[in-house]
């Protein structure tokens, strides 16, 4: 009987292994995913800088979906959605309102596996890159998701900006606290003396003038938007027609900063009205303010023939979407290139007042601690000479 309980406790045992054998075999085998690179690398990508002296650049963006194997899987459809970095409610960045918002949501067929995109990237953060993999054909392979994480630095100018303007606000709050630390006595009638009283009103036009700036500041961003137009720029029709092929951009004309804009391109036969698939897309979208590149994209209609995805103008001036269609390699339909745009005029949102107080209250705290500094300094002294 002995033997005979050892022989099954043994075999227990080896069922038992088994199984968590088979576990950990099933979470070692490797899985299908997407695949991220960036240009320019990524320790080198710096967030959108208004009224740059150089030119920028957007970043570019390539996925690359694989199986489990590291091949591509070709026949996707790849979805994207890019997630803004969350609100820091003590260190806002340049863009406030574009914090935590969606800045791209788009869907485009993938012969190859691969989405390439070129992204302007408004503001510091950690984006958030969410992939959705499907097949074009039915059971090709079995649909995934994925989250990337694209983390992008502040500008290293800026902290030398800072730099400057904390020492000089230092400057002014050590100033004051060394005149009012060794204050000269009181004649009569006099609340203060004469160097207090100036340093008092000095320091108050001081915060005016900074509670001003910081207002007018927001308030011309708010018009930023509406106060440009286009001027003469040449923007082409929004629908075009060339040797039987129809393309017509559609979409909204009006944006609002931190909400997306509905875009949609069809391309299709002129006259039957049937969609043309094979047909090679260019996408930009174009700040017109400056002439900047914001967005590009460059793929292939779906099977209807069209392209749909939705973008947010984070400059708050006029944009011009673009596209043009070009027939692909080998394609039955040749045409020549037929290019289409539209002009979307974007609405600027002053930051919350919140955000402008802070602000001060930084500035208010440099010029205090300074102050203080200077006071602790001069009562040194007083003590030393009475020591003395």
């Amino acid at each position: 009987m002995k033997k005979y309980r050892l022989l099954g406790v043994i075999s227990a045992g080896c069922i038992v292994l088994s199984i968590l054998y088979s576990f950990v075999g099933v979470s070692q085998t490797p899985a299908p995913k997407v695949l991220l690179t960036t240009n320019p690398p990524l320790e080198r990508i710096i967030p959108f800088e208004a009224e740059a002296q150089k030119e920028q650049s957007p970043v570019t963006l390539t996925f690359l979906a694989v199986d489990a194997a590291g091949k591509p899987l070709e026949n996707a459809l790849i979805g994207l959605q890019i997630l803004t970095p969350p609100t820091n409610p003590l260190l806002t960045t340049d863009f406030p309102i574009v914090e935590g918002t969606k800045l791209l949501q788009m869907e485009a067929v993938a012969p190859a596996g691969q989405l390439e995109i070129q992204q302007m990237l408004p503001i510091r953060g950690n984006y958030q890159l969410r992939v959705n993999v499907s097949p074009l054909v039915a059971n090709a392979f079995a649909p995934y998701e994925q989250t990337l994480n694209l983390n992008v630095r502040e500008n290293p100018v800026k902290y030398k900006y800072f730099a400057v303007v904390a020492a000089i606000l230092l400057s002014v709050g050590l100033l004051g606290g060394w005149v009012i630390g060794g204050q000269e006595q009181l004649r009569q009638g006099e609340i203060a003396p004469q160097s207090v009283r100036l340093l008092l009103s000095g320091l108050t036009l001081i915060a005016i003038v900074t509670l001003l700036f910081i207002n007018i500041s927001a308030e011309v961003a708010e018009a930023h938007g509406s106060g440009h137009s286009s001027g003469t720029e040449v923007i082409a029709p929004s629908v075009q027609k060339s040797q039987g092929v129809e393309v017509q951009l559609e979409g909204d004309k009006n944006a609002t900063v931190g909400k997306l804009a509905n875009l949609a391109l069809q391309v299709k036969d002129a006259t039957t009205g049937q969609p043309i698939k094979d047909v090679a897309l260019h996408v930009k979208a174009i700040a017109l303010e400056h002439g900047l590149t914001v967005f590009t994209y460059k793929g292939v209609a779906d099977s209807e023939g069209k392209l749909t995805w939705q973008e947010q103008f984070f400059d708050g001036s006029p944009h011009k979407v673009e596209v043009e269609a070009t027939p692909l390699r080998g394609s039955k339909r040749q045409f020549p290139p037929v290019k289409v745009a539209q002009s979307v005029e974007v609405e600027g949102i002053a930051p919350p007042m919140s955000v402008r107080l802070l602000g001060l209250f930084y500035f208010t705290a440099l010029v205090g601690i300074g102050m203080l500094i200077g006071l602790l300094i001069q009562s040194k002294r007083k003590l030393q000479a009475r020591a003395n």
